[in-house]
């Protein structure tokens, strides 16, 4: 591409390709397309977003398909790869001037030449890094500027590298470079500060986001640039300076207004700091072991004492807890239970911390942090009376967990009760004491600190354990507190509550359960939302809990699902919707079929709440694990949910429709246990099959559950399902099968399996073409024990019940082997006896010793041949199913099956699904389970006897091992 000519065109196509019109917009873009590969495009592309007198929007537009272009271009094995050439010219092009006057697009010039340096530095590209470190030190304001960025991205990119060699050469680059980096950073932090304290707002600014970029460069390279870097004296000089710098910064931010510019970045520059530490702590933990004491004293002091006022915000106060949390609960100064097996390291910080966490210092972090930080904000109280539920929402900790100060005090907290447990176990149950009694609903501060310091007893329960006589504080004051109705004493009942959820699964008997019940009930009746939205949570870890007895929840649970289902219908927030209804997916679950008379309001509700839910996927996701577990719990009943049931499993289900990406897991789960639960099947359940095909071709995750569904159809009505979709099915099958795992292979095969044991007649023909490939799969002697015990299980199937087709199998794979008939045959039974122990269940095993005693009686030389084989294959087959009644010493075949019988459930298990009934009396049928192989040996031999006469027979006999011979003998006594 001749750089002259081309700039002109390729500036047109990128102006075109900035339109918000398609017409011109899609031919543009697909001509960029092809000049990607086009040698000189990219050089062209820098010529233009380097002209700073073009348009912004072309020059932004330049620099991403010159980014692109970089990942899938640059490397020397890339297909239509950059020429050498080229490339040089490029590298030399990037770094000529560093004066990018549009932020966005000096930010994305620097990343794209962070991302050639990830491929070319140093080797390719060895004048890189000096170029930088001389440009950072020119007086020009936006050079300055433009080259520390890149140094930025440059070092934050090759510290990402994580191969041996790369590691080596950053931290040559880091030894290199960092003496020079800490200068820089000291002249740009020093510059800033006295700016500030002068008042040059406008400098100032200018200043700081130079500190900010040379920290940010600082911290990759102390964090992933030295082996051992607590051997480095400037690194750890550096993080010395940290502390101090941290000081000065907080107290600036003590001087400047709210209101000042720099305000936002000076907040992120101390956040900046303390991620340094927080790096280097994770990275390096024994190298870190000389700034634990000064860490656990700087955070401490501006967290847990007045030296924090004023000057410590919200972000600050959690990255500061953060640090004290990861070196409480580091792994590394955690001592072995022996002291001896402990490194010196560990032992020394362990030291530190010890000396540093006197009962004074633990006992003022408690307090505090049940006190201060636990205590309700004026902020959530008014979102508790604005916006309840959002003030639920809020309370779980949503998505910023990590950075949110309530969730964070609460996880330090924890940490520090588990470590020093001992220490604290006694100031907290101190605190209890104090609040013995209702608490009056006119002391706002004493409910607020009540609520405090219950929240402390819930978060420590584990740890309390021993020390806490729960039931008896349940049964003498908490109960009571439950019952206090007064409006103001709402935040007490909604701790009390939550309280209890907490300790259920730790210490709760048994037989206070229905006192809780009664409480939950009258709590799901309480006037305050979230009080009710809390004892739905406690209700749900009540059911959940191991010790949780029916019999025990049934007198309560009309009332309950009744105020649970007006909750929900309450409640308008999406997540608060998905909260309760899972709680009533845990109900349904835990009760079954005790659930049957209280559902029809649910039953009614769902479909409108699925249609208002159409652009909440998540909420949709919910309202299918309530639907799968209101079948299971309305078993065949749940036909007459039909007319919503399978619309919802029809779209749920269907990979056209975009929700499918968020429903198909749910709306399999929910379409297998609707087929398990059926009573028959209708023609709207068989037409849903239609979406089956897509989905076989996903092989997805889901795949297993796709397996189930169709045996699931196979037995709720074979002949009809596989008069409609068998074709199909075959051809999914043998597509499958190409391309699958060795699971999914034997997923596959137990379906074929599945079909010749309820249709024997006519699955072999159905499924045809896929039986030569398992007779192969037999005769080559197929190496995986699970794959070869499948294919026998499929062959004995069509040998046992077909013996018609299978004929025509042998012939045809007689055809297609070039071998004789009778030679493949006994190649089949030879190779069967010689893999007999790939078979494990003991169904399959008896198949197999019927399904080669079928071949008898024979006067076919191979057969008789292998006659011994098919004996010991017997013989094996007896041991496995063969009881001896102690009584009468006879033997008898336990896998024999001669009536229907309704299984008598316990409490605890759950009833069986109307398939599994299906199975049952399927097995009725199947010759495994109404064949005794006992007589079938007997009348096979008494045949093959008569056919060859006595002394032949004999003489047959006589090929089997004596011992085999005795066994058998005695299991065909009486006989």
């Amino acid at each position: 591409m001749d750089l002259n000519s081309a700039s002109t065109v390729v500036l047109q196509v990128l102006t075109q390709a900035t339109s918000q019109d398609t017409a011109v917009l899609k031919p543009a873009e697909e001509q960029l397309k092809q000049w990607e590969i086009q040698p000189g495009f990219y050089s062209v592309l820098l010529n233009i977003f380097t002209n700073h007198t073009l348009d912004v929007n072309v020059r932004w537009l330049a620099v991403l398909y010159f980014k692109n272009g970089i990942d899938r271009y640059w490397r020397r094995v890339a297909p239509h790869a950059l020429s050498e050439e080229e490339k040089s010219t490029l590298r030399a092009g990037l770094i000529t001037n560093f004066n990018e006057p549009v932020n966005q697009i000096a930010t994305q010039i620097s990343v794209l030449i962070a991302k050639v340096a990830r491929l070319d530095c140093p080797r390719q590209w060895p004048e890189l890094i000096p170029t930088l470190l001389e440009s950072v030190k020119v007086q020009d304001d936006l050079r300055q500027h433009r080259a520390l960025l890149t140094f930025y991205h440059v070092t934050k990119t090759l510290a990402s590298k994580r191969l041996a060699a790369d590691r080596k050469l950053f931290y040559d680059l880091a030894s290199g470079i960092y003496s020079f980096a800490c200068s820089l950073w000291n002249h740009h932090t020093d510059t800033f500060l006295q700016q500030i304290f002068t008042g040059d707002e406008a400098a100032a600014t200018n200043s700081l986001e130079r500190t900010l970029l040379s920290l940010k460069v600082l911290r990759k390279l102390t964090v992933h640039g030295f082996v051992e870097p607590h051997r480095n004296v400037e690194v750890m000089g550096f993080l010395h300076a940290v502390f101090e710098r941290l000081k000065q910064f907080l107290e600036c931010s003590r001087t400047i207004g709210t209101e000042n510019v720099c305000r936002d970045r000076l907040e992120k520059t101390i956040i900046l700091f303390t991620k340094v530490l927080l790096d280097f702590l994770d990275q390096h933990p024994f190298s870190f072991t000389s700034l634990i004491q000064r860490s656990l004293e700087f955070a401490v002091s501006y967290v847990f004492t007045e030296a924090g006022e004023g000057v410590a915000f919200e972000r600050f106060i959690v990255q500061c807890m953060n640090l004290i949390k990861m070196i409480v609960k580091n792994y590394a100064y955690k001592p072995s239970k022996r002291f001896e097996d402990s490194s010196p390291e560990t032992l020394e910080a362990h030291k530190i911390k010890t000396s540093f966490f006197t009962y004074p210092t633990l006992m003022e972090i408690c307090r505090r942090l049940v006190s201060h930080y636990f205590l309700l904000t004026e902020e959530e109280l008014t979102m508790w009376e604005e916006d309840p539920e959002g003030f639920t929402v809020e309370e779980t900790g949503g998505d910023s967990w990590k950075y949110s100060l309530r969730p964070c005090t609460e996880v330090l907290f924890i940490d520090i009760f588990h470590e020093y447990n001992q220490t604290l176990t006694p100031v907290l149950l101190e605190m209890v004491h104090s609040l013995q009694g209702p608490t009056n609903v006119e002391d706002t501060n004493a409910l607020l600190i009540k609520d405090a310091v219950y929240n402390a007893v819930g978060l420590a329960a584990y740890e309390l354990f021993d020390s806490v006589d729960f039931d008896q504080w349940f049964k003498n004051q908490l109960l009571a507190e439950l019952q206090v109705s007064h409006n103001r004493y709402k935040p007490i009942r909604r701790r009390v509550i939550w309280l209890i959820g907490q300790w259920i699964s730790v210490k709760f008997k048994s037989d206070l359960r229905p006192m809780l019940y009664e409480a939950i009930r009258n709590l799901l009746q309480d006037q305050d939302l979230v009080v009710r939205i809390e004892t739905a949570t406690t209700l749900k870890l009540t059911v959940d809990d191991f010790e949780f007895r029916t019999d025990q929840f049934l007198p309560y649970l009309e009332s309950m699902f009744t105020l649970l289902f007006q909750l929900l219908q309450e409640v308008t927030e999406c997540d608060t919707k998905m909260h309760v209804l899972h709680v009533l997916s845990c109900v349904i679950e835990r009760v079954n079929i005790q659930i049957r008379p209280y559902v029809g309001c649910l039953v009614q509700y769902l479909p409108l709440l699925w249609k208002q839910s159409e652009e909440h996927n998540m909420l949709r996701c919910a309202i299918l694990t309530t639907l799968i577990h209101l079948i299971q719990g309305l078993g065949a009943d749940s036909k007459n949910l039909y007319p919503f049931l399978l619309p919802i499993i029809q779209l749920s289900t269907d990979v056209s429709q975009p929700p499918h990406v968020y429903l198909l897991e749910d709306g399999l789960e929910l379409w297998l246990v609707t087929l398990e639960n059926s009573p028959c099947l209708t023609p709207e359940l068989l037409r849903i099959f239609q979406n089956m095909s897509a989905l076989l071709e996903l092989s997805s995750e889901n795949l297993r559950n796709c397996f189930k569904i169709i045996n699931a159809y196979i037995f709720l009505s074979s002949s009809e399902f596989l008069q409609v979709y068998s074709g199909d099915l075959c051809r999914s099958f043998c597509e499958l099968l190409k391309d699958i795992t060795t699971e999914g292979q034997v997923q596959v095969l137990k379906v074929v399996e599945n079909v010749l044991k309820v249709n024997p007649a006519l699955g072999p023909q159905m499924f045809q073409p896929l039986l030569p490939s398992v007779f192969r799969g037999i005769i080559d002697g197929e190496r995986y024990p699970v794959v070869m015990s499948t294919y026998l299980g499929v062959i004995g199937r069509v040998l046992l019940q077909n013996a018609s087709f299978f004929s025509l199998l042998l012939s045809q794979m007689a055809c297609e082997c070039g071998q004789e008939l009778n030679q493949l045959l006994g190649n089949m039974i030879e190779m069967w006896v010689d893999r007999m122990d790939n078979i494990t269940q003991p169904e399959r095993r008896k198949l197999s010793a019927l399904a080669l005693l079928s071949l008898l009686p024979s006067d076919n030389s191979v057969i008789q041949d292998k006659f011994c084989g098919i004996i010991n294959i017997s013989v094996e087959g007896l041991h496995d199913v063969m009881t001896e009644d102690p009584e009468t010493r006879t033997y008898k075949d336990c896998m024999l099956m001669s009536h229907f019988e309704e299984p008598k459930v316990t409490e605890d298990e759950e009833p069986p699904t109307e398939q599994d009934k299906r199975k049952k009396m399927l097995a009725l049928k199947d010759p495994v389970h109404t064949v005794s192989l006992q007589q079938f040996v007997y009348e096979k031999l008494k045949a093959q006897q008569e056919l060859l006469g006595e002394q032949a027979f004999q003489a047959l006999m006589e090929t089997v091992d004596s011992e085999i011979v005795t066994q058998l003998q005695e299991f065909l006594q009486g006989f």
